[in-house]
């Protein structure tokens, strides 16, 4: 069976490693594709595969150009692009690997329309984890992770009842300053902010990894992707990336155990979360093997921003769009220079202490409580001093 398939963000990052697999696989046709202003690698996508009938690009002027080049290609563009270019092109498969705030809504039009979603975009739970869930339960659509700590998790499931479990715990690598003092954080450069020693990322991501916001956000994930009180589920790190998560039922432990590569969750997903093997399971996940593997705490009082992973899940609805729209904004700050890396998790700090979040937020108040998050984070950006180093520690 061939299942037609729309990669969102197809020159990212994980979008990019998408495609690479979608070449090597025949049961996918590869229909609707969109990218943000990486033009030259959507040009070599849409040249790799001719069943591209849709595509996306954020700027007018570039719609047009390929347009011209693509004739038998429809092209969108802007704000609502990426809307019409889902509901048209109608795949049975969407993979949504497009970074922050925006990729949440495409999740929510992907799942309305009663398909299968690939999920890289963690923002979708985080911000939204309450309305996708509830999508779900009223019987749209399907969702796979592709973080691979969450597709981990579920190969540990596989086969096991949600109320056996005692604890769910995923990984992470620690990021390259898991070892630094305060000092050698302070002098902290973007080059530095942008390499893991395990993982290759996008910058963002990567940034994101080294402050441990990307473990928080996985953590909110875990909460909404499995259904499990918030205190059953917890972080280590295992600096070898070698454990992506384990979970620990009455009676025996399931462990996932790979290469750090997003390969493995990526076959995943497009497997729509089915072992090759029925009868048995996935080759990666062993038991009861835990003390081969050596774990060190992922604390709180290390890496502050955790903390908002359980304020998400039991505060107001907005809560995560707002963590959301200030560590989005204060990174993008430290990518321009405008501020170090340490003042990122003081400046989110800030935003978190001053916010008035608010109850029974509507998915249209989402968008509107992202705008006024990111507003109060540059307004903090702009009046901070050089440095709030001091202030944060």
């Amino acid at each position: 069976m061939t299942r037609t398939i729309c990669v969102l963000g197809a020159t990212g990052s994980i979008g990019s490693q998408v495609i690479d697999i979608l070449k090597k696989r025949e049961d996918y046709e590869l229909v609707a594709v969109t990218c943000n202003e990486n033009i030259k690698a959507l040009i070599e996508i849409l040249n790799a595969f001719p069943s591209v009938k849709y595509a996306y690009t954020s700027k007018k002027y570039d719609a047009n150009e390929l347009s011209i080049k693509f004739p038998n290609i429809k092209f969108f563009y802007g704000k609502k692009g990426i809307i019409s270019l889902i509901k048209v092109s109608n795949c049975n498969v969407y993979e949504n690997s497009i970074s922050g705030f925006a990729g949440v809504m495409p999740s929510i039009k992907i799942l309305k329309m009663n398909k299968i979603l690939l999920l890289a975009n963690k923002e979708t739970l985080v911000i939204a984890g309450e309305f996708v869930n509830a999508l779900l339960d009223d019987g749209y659509g399907k969702l796979i992770p592709i973080d691979s700590e969450h597709v981990a998790i579920s190969k540990c499931l596989y086969g096991r009842k949600i109320e056996d479990i005692n604890k769910i715990v995923i990984t992470a690598s620690g990021g390259r300053f898991f070892n630094y003092t305060d000092d050698e954080l302070a002098k902290v450069t973007l080059k530095d902010a942008t390499t893991n020693p395990n993982w290759n990322m996008g910058n963002k991501i990567t940034i994101d990894s080294n402050l441990m916001s990307n473990k928080c956000f996985e953590l909110i994930e875990a909460y909404y992707l499995f259904r499990v009180p918030f205190d059953k589920i917890s972080a280590v790190v295992n600096r070898q990336s070698i454990v992506h998560g384990y979970v620990e039922f009455n009676n025996e432990t399931r462990v996932n155990v790979s290469k750090p590569s997003m390969s493995f969750a990526i076959e995943y997903a497009l497997n729509l979360g089915l072992p090759k093997d029925l009868l048995n399971g996935f080759e990666d996940v062993k038991k009861d093997v835990l003390n081969d593997f050596k774990f060190e705490e992922l604390s709180s009082s290390r890496y502050p921003v955790l903390k908002y992973a359980k304020f998400v899940v039991e505060h107001d609805v907005d809560a995560g769009c707002v963590l959301n729209a200030c560590d989005e904004v204060a990174v993008a700050a430290f990518m321009a220079g405008k501020i170090k890396f340490v003042d990122i998790l003081p400046i989110i700090d800030t935003v978190m202490a001053k916010y008035k979040f608010k109850k029974n937020v509507s998915l249209s108040g989402l968008t509107k409580a992202d705008l006024k998050a990111r507003t109060l984070t540059r307004q903090i950006i702009s009046k901070m001093g050089v440095n709030l180093w001091n202030y944060y520690r």
